[in-house]
């Protein structure tokens, strides 16, 4: 039986959402959707002059995201900060599964500094790592350490979900 729940491959910039999350849709045979291709224009104007976005900001495109996850099956990357962020989306879709990519922030900026042209300067780094609330137990996220090559990462996930598909 294919895999029917919506993933969301969640951390902060530079964690590598969109290359894993590409690989794990392909994987499950999902549709891939980058979070950061349903942000209002407003949005990656504000981030590419450096500006954190705030709630407000993030309100629209959150609520674009779970519309999506609410479609059916799918795996999207999207950065899911706050735990208010993640308690949104899974109003939007209950059987949401967590993918979070953790990783050093010195991994992360180098990731960050190595993509040129890319809207997300290495400077709003620090405020994403001050944002980030950690996925508490009660979320049953699958989390993965970023060092690990994508294809070893993708190999787990697909481990973690197959036991979990129903859970």
């Amino acid at each position: 039986m294919p895999f029917s729940r919506p993933v969301v491959v969640m951390g902060v910039s530079g964690s590598g959402k969109s290359t894993v999350g590409a690989a794990l849709a392909d994987a499950l045979g999902l549709r891939f959707v980058d979070g950061d291709s349903l942000h209002p224009a407003a949005n990656v104007a504000k981030m590419a002059a450096g500006i954190p976005l705030d709630d407000a900001d993030r309100a629209p495109w959150l609520d674009a995201i779970g519309q999506v996850l609410a479609a059916g099956p799918v795996v999207v990357a999207c950065s899911a900060l706050k735990r208010q962020y993640r308690d949104r989306l899974r109003a939007a879709a209950p059987t949401l599964r967590l993918v979070f990519l953790d990783g050093s922030r010195t991994l992360l900026a180098s990731r960050m500094a190595a993509r040129p042209g890319h809207f997300m300067p290495t400077s709003l780094l620090d405020s994403q790592l001050a944002t980030l609330e950690v996925p508490g137990p009660d979320e049953h996220a699958l989390t993965v350490d970023v060092a690990t090559p994508v294809a070893r990462l993708v190999s787990t996930l697909l481990a973690s979900l197959e036991r979990t598909a129903d859970a």
